[in-house]
């Protein structure tokens, strides 16, 4: 049987401003059969919107082929159709003429197009509000929309880009719970489903395989089974035991750096280390957390994630920078703090600050870095190009000043530099 969707050695990349290659996507293969959902489950910058972007007919692939029904996608094919994070509605629509817009390409008869629109809103449960304006919608609701426009044109997949991400934790659920009750009871007019994704237990309670990506660049890691019948529950040992499998996949695979490239990825040590956007309040926050009763210094990375209502892309990067820090330990789905993790949980604020800076300046070589170049020049000054130029021979522009940015707030944290914004100029002043 020709699967519905057939991902061939898919790579993709783009070209920067200075005309070297921006690898996003490398080596991605995998087929999506009739009755399936296929879960893509990765951070931020793994190239998984990217992906769903080439499937969709909208990024044609730089390699390999997108196959769709046995046919090359090289422009948006009928029969796939994409619900979006952003919900994507026009403002000046009513709910009808959202969903109906969707059916325009296809030449129907006015009285077809009111048909089959009124039939697709009150399959999503948005009967009634028809004639209302995407203002007067909660966030639920304008989802809801963004799918019956997805659903009106009766695809055969639908790729869903983190379709459940922009709303409230009981909004989503509710919204993801509709939407699985009715593909299990066969009414919904499609075939398979690519969800895009960041939330490990949705991955696992939606989708039938789900294939973890790495970064830089994009690649498929390893490839989940989930054999559980739907409904799904998430206290069910086996639920739990494949949310934390697939804890301890992402926590100790190591992220290394492709051949001939000098970028360095955590836990780095070089200038070259790309650092995430994470404040030191989500520093603090995260080790106060881990510190507090029930998890007394060592906490499994799904149960915290959990209780704090975090996501992988945002729980990852700032457990990861504590590793950097030395104040904790991650590995194995778990996080544990180091005897200075748990001391800087229980100092106070100027004790806090002292023991972050020296920590900064030891295991971070760009802030150690920054703070020698102001102490060795007279004016202790040194502008935002003297760093940014140097970081860009290790990565691209935009991770350099993600990097700068990231640098900026820890050092006015900890107080060993300050930055004036209008200048553009790191200093000792009142550091």
């Amino acid at each position: 049987m020709i699967p519905l969707l057939d991902i061939r050695g898919v790579r993709k990349s783009f070209r920067r401003p200075d005309g070297s290659e921006l690898l996003v996507l490398d080596g991605i293969d995998f087929t999506l059969g009739e009755g399936e959902i296929i879960g893509l489950l990765g951070r931020s910058g793994s190239g998984k919107s990217t992906l769903l972007r080439s499937i969709a007919g909208l990024a044609p692939p730089s390699a390999g082929s997108v196959i769709y029904l046995g046919n090359e996608v090289t422009a948006p094919p009928p029969g796939i159709a994409m619900v979006f994070q952003g919900f994507a509605l026009f403002p000046w629509l009513t709910v009808l003429e959202n969903v109906q817009l969707g059916l325009e390409a296809l030449g129907l008869s006015t009285g077809e197009l009111h048909r089959r629109a009124i039939e697709a809103i009150d399959l999503i449960g948005l009967d009634g509000f028809e004639s209302a304006y995407p203002r007067e919608l909660s966030g639920g609701m304008r989802q809801r929309v963004g799918f019956a426009r997805a659903l009106v044109v009766h695809p055969n997949i639908l790729l869903m880009d983190e379709p459940f991400s922009a709303l409230d934790v009981l909004t989503a659920e509710t919204l993801r719970t509709d939407f699985l009750d009715l593909w299990s009871e066969g009414q919904l007019p499609i075939k398979g489903v690519i969800l895009v994704t960041h939330n490990i237990e949705e991955a696992v309670l939606m989708c039938d395989r789900i294939f973890i990506f790495g970064t830089n660049p994009g690649r498929i890691l390893n490839e989940i089974k989930v054999e559980l019948p739907h409904p799904r529950a998430r206290l069910d040992p086996t639920f739990r035991d494949l949310v934390e499998c697939i804890y301890v996949e992402m926590t100790t695979r190591a992220v290394s750096a492709p051949a001939g490239r000098r970028t360095e990825y955590f836990p780095g040590t070089g200038i070259g280390t790309i650092l995430p956007h994470v404040s030191s309040n989500s520093l603090s926050g995260l080790l106060e957390a881990v510190a507090a009763a029930p998890y007394n210094g060592e906490a499994d990375l799904p149960v915290i994630a959990s209780s704090l209502h975090m996501e992988i892309d945002k729980l990852f990067p700032v457990a990861e920078t504590l590793q950097m820090l030395r104040f904790a330990e991650v590995a194995g789905g778990d996080i544990r703090l180091t005897t200075e993790g748990r001391q800087f949980a229980d100092f106070d604020t100027d004790r806090r600050k002292h023991l972050f800076a020296r920590h900064l300046l030891t295991y971070v070589a760009l802030a150690a870095h920054i703070r020698r170049v102001l102490d060795e020049r007279p004016v202790h000054q040194a502008p935002w190009s003297r760093f940014a130029d140097e970081l860009e021979d290790y990565m691209p522009p935009a991770a350099a000043v993600q990097t700068l940015r990231t640098i900026i707030t820890w050092g006015r944290y900890a107080e060993i530099f300050s930055y004036d914004d209008e200048k553009q100029v790191f200093s000792l002043d009142n550091p």
